[in-house]
């Protein structure tokens, strides 16, 4: 087993083990992922979020363990990445991994749960959300701060993006980190391609051009045309893929 706890949390480290040993019977389940298994679990008063990725099949259980960190490792090492550069994540907790000879059996990230806030899907899905257009382009504004940075959130969609009200200021938490990369600077056909998960509503797509466009001092043209073509090219790998699942299934 490999652990590692932040240390404002290290004391919970006895009760966290125990919940991950009766995961089944513990906690609420949050959503209906497919693959992975999200709760969360009250310990102290507090609210804690417990994620337990998807099993691995037998050749990457070998790669998690020997070669590649596993999701939940670079999901806690990710959040204090961002923490460490000023961005908004719940706070990281901890994350524990479990082995056999082969390769990683299950891995679990935990973090703080994050109360009274709504999803940018919500925002997206509802054309009369309050302060939409606002908070659409201080979504755009995250970001780019981001790019700024050389942070490159690959899991760019609506739903892993929670939005907390606070003083009046719309603050931005990122979740589901586990895919990001780090680049020293990132060239603008990348920037720009990173919004190609985002939606495929035009009207929020020419809010994030406009936006975008300002702060990178391109035309609004280049940004839209450049999001639209990598929506475009994303649609099209989908529904490549999907023909090729159900060309599979008929030829066994």
């Amino acid at each position: 087993m490999n652990l590692l706890f932040s240390e404002a949390f290290s004391q919970y480290k006895n009760e966290v083990l125990s919940i991950i040993e009766n995961f089944r019977n513990s906690g609420t389940l949050i959503g209906s992922d497919a693959r992975n298994i999200v709760k969360f679990v009250e310990i102290d008063g507090r609210k804690f979020n417990f994620k337990s990725f998807k099993q691995h099949n037998f050749i990457n259980r070998h790669v998690y363990k020997f070669y590649r960190k596993s999701k939940a490792r670079r999901s806690f090492e990710y959040a204090n990445i961002l923490l460490e550069n000023r961005f908004h994540t719940p706070n990281p907790m901890a994350y524990v991994e479990f082995h056999d000879f082969w390769g990683l059996t299950s891995s679990f990230y935990i973090s703080e749960q994050l109360e009274n806030c709504f999803t940018l899907k919500e925002v997206f899905s509802d054309s009369h959300f309050p302060d939409r257009e606002h908070i659409i382009r201080n979504y755009t504004s995250l970001i780019y701060d981001l790019h700024e940075n050389g942070i490159e959130f690959i899991d760019n969609a609506p739903g892993n993006f929670l939005i907390k009200n606070e003083k009046g200021i719309y603050n931005f938490y990122l979740v589901d980190l586990n895919r990001m990369n780090f680049h020293d600077e990132i060239e603008i056909s990348k920037r720009l391609n990173n919004f190609s998960r985002l939606t495929d509503d035009l009207d929020i797509i020419k809010i994030v051009s406009q936006e975008y466009a300002v702060l990178s001092d391109n035309t609004f043209d280049f940004c839209y045309k450049s999001i639209f073509s990598a929506m475009d090219k994303r649609q099209l790998k989908l529904r490549l893929k999907k023909n090729l699942k159900f060309y599979k299934y008929f030829l066994k």
